[in-house]
């Protein structure tokens, strides 16, 4: 299995280190250069990963590890509204962020009300766009095992963070934390560290478990050898939206528009085959300024070649 990990250290003998990243079969995911700085971060595979992590002290840098990193994750909210959107979805957003991952933090249009509270399809297709939902709720009981039913139906993880225990609920949600609920301030006192840290644990839990499925069948390629092939093209070098391509476990969103571009990534080469033939290209449910891509699997890719012949 691939381990993340981000390098923070200056640009001597840093040459060594991408050598090294390539020698291994690893990949790098984001790369940052301030004057004589430098940060990498890093795919690479777990075996190799104290070989790394000793040439990175060798050179004088920094390792540390971003487990979350080349993940968007969704922070998702009842409502936009001060009711419903406490500090601690902030706080849950920003905690996720130092972990690595993306986060894009959600209300929905009409969660408010313990009995009138609805997700709609089209909310639910957005929601199952990123790797994990982290989905929070307020402090009282029968509200939160009300709502919960909004969950129901999502395909990707859900982690569920909320004042009291729903109970009877268990099959709604992939993991859960309590204890957190509508604050009236931000968490910054030791015990809401400890729960912040609690919930950032277990969404990489969470999301460990899907990186182990995909092992099982690995992906044709690997989203971020995609995204390397892919930045030299002009539209998304020229993109002035923030981070133009976003890394999932099983592809990437790239910002630009879906009707203007998606025959040129369909027919761009990977290994000799168009993208469109080894992922699925499709517009955001968002609206069709973003391109969702999922990557097919190795075995997804020899059926369709063999029922072809």
């Amino acid at each position: 299995m691939f381990e993340v990990m981000m390098y923070d250290g200056g640009i001597y003998r840093s040459d060594e280190l991408f050598e090294l990243i390539e020698d291994v079969g690893g990949v790098v995911l984001q790369k940052n250069r301030s004057s004589q700085m430098l940060t990498v971060i890093m795919s690479v595979p777990g075996e190799d990963k104290e070989e790394i992590s000793r040439l990175c002290r060798d050179i004088g840098g920094d390792v540390k590890e971003v487990p979350l990193a080349g993940t968007e994750i969704a922070v998702v909210g009842p409502t936009l509204g001060r009711h419903h959107m406490p500090h601690p979805i902030c706080d849950i957003a920003e905690i996720l962020r130092r972990a690595g991952a993306v986060t894009v933090v959600m209300g929905l249009a009409r969660g408010r009300g313990k009995n009138t509270s609805q997700i709609s399809a089209v909310e639910k297709g957005i929601i199952d766009e990123y790797d994990a939902c982290v989905f929070c709720l307020g402090n009282f009981k029968t509200c939160v095992e009300k709502k919960t039913e909004l969950i129901r139906d999502l395909h990707v993880p859900v982690v569920l963070v909320s004042g009291p225990m729903p109970e009877g609920k268990e099959d709604t949600y992939d993991a859960i934390v309590t204890g957190v609920g509508r604050k009236a301030a931000r968490m910054k006192d030791a015990e809401d560290r400890a729960k912040l840290d609690e919930i950032s644990d277990t969404v990489e839990a969470v999301l460990k478990d899907r990186k182990l499925s995909i092992e099982e069948d690995p992906l044709f390629v690997h989203p971020a050898e995609v995204k390397q092939i892919l930045q030299e093209y002009e539209p998304i070098d020229m993109c002035l939206r923030p981070a133009p391509m976003v890394l999932h476990l099983d592809g990437l969103r790239i910002k630009i528009p879906y009707a203007e571009h998606h025959d040129y990534l369909e027919n761009v080469m990977v290994y000799g085959r168009k993208l469109g033939e080894v992922a699925y290209i499709q517009p955001s449910r968002i609206d069709e300024s973003s391109v969702i891509i999922r990557i097919k699997t190795r075995s997804q890719v020899e059926y369709e070649d063999s029922h072809k012949q």
